[in-house]
């Protein structure tokens, strides 16, 4: 590898995020995958393509690591993330389903270092939320349906969170919901600042999104599809790649670094 290449480490890296992006990383030219730690699993090997999957997150600090991708649970994103911050370490977050105390609390820890957190590393899928933004202004309802495989354990996804939250930025004049008897209890989903949001998990499906938003006359849809977890890794890669030009401290989205905040 040149000298110029960042020196990676993956957190997480024998789920089926971080395997992609072990993956993803090592055959990027700018960038060396120098470490990769999680807990052990019997479906993963001791050994990724010569780098050793240890349990250990000071190994990060053995391999001189520039860049640590985390793809883990919030539990131990609370714990590490910290560990991590203490070092120095930039710091690219996918891992869903921390509170907005847990972000808090992670953001007075990175002082000397930087932390993204990003709710979908999707391009496609940060243009959408970037879309509905724009259109909310002009449409008095909207409605935002997120569907994803049976495996994910939180709902709604944190794109789905994100989507409705930067809408009603953008406008909050949403006409109330006109239901009076919802015979089964959660029909209309859950409401998020006046925007409803349903959950669906099912075999088959990786992650997907619609806004649907409403006005007299007309309706507009817009969808993103993530089929594949490889539709993930160029937003990883330019996470990784962009992280050092952030300011210290936390970013929330890849946003800044595709000039569209």
């Amino acid at each position: 590898m040149g000298k110029e290449s960042l020196k990676v480490g993956v957190l997480g890296a024998t789920g089926s995020m971080g395997q992609s992006v072990c993956s993803a990383v090592m055959q990027a030219e700018s960038l060396e995958l120098v470490a990769a730690v999680d807990l052990p699993s019997d479906e993963s090997e001791e050994m990724l393509e010569g780098i050793p999957i240890t349990q250990e997150i000071s190994d990060f600090f053995k391999a001189e690591v520039d860049v640590v991708v985390d793809f883990t649970i919030a539990e131990a994103s609370k714990n590490n993330l910290p560990l991590l911050a203490e070092e120095g370490i930039d710091v690219v977050v996918g891992t869903s389903g921390l509170s907005d105390q847990d972000v808090s609390i992670i953001e007075k820890k990175f002082n000397e270092s930087r932390c993204l957190i990003v709710p979908n590393f999707a391009i496609g899928a940060v243009l959408m939320m970037h879309f509905a933004s724009i259109a909310a202004p002009w449409f008095d309802t909207a409605e935002i349906i997120e569907y994803h495989h049976n495996q994910k354990k939180d709902s709604p996804s944190g794109t789905a969170i994100a989507t409705a939250e930067r809408m009603s930025s953008a406008s909050n004049q949403w006409d109330e919901d006109p239901t009076i008897n919802e015979s089964i209890a959660g029909a209309r989903g859950a409401e998020l600042k006046g925007i409803p949001i349903h959950a669906v998990r099912m075999k088959g499906m990786v992650a997907h999104q619609e806004v649907i938003m409403g006005s007299i006359g007309q309706t507009l849809t817009i969808r993103h599809d993530s089929p594949d977890r490889e539709s993930f890794m160029p937003g990883v890669l330019l996470a990784v790649q962009g992280v050092a030009s952030l300011p210290n401290g936390l970013t929330i989205g890849l946003e800044k670094l595709l000039g569209i905040e």
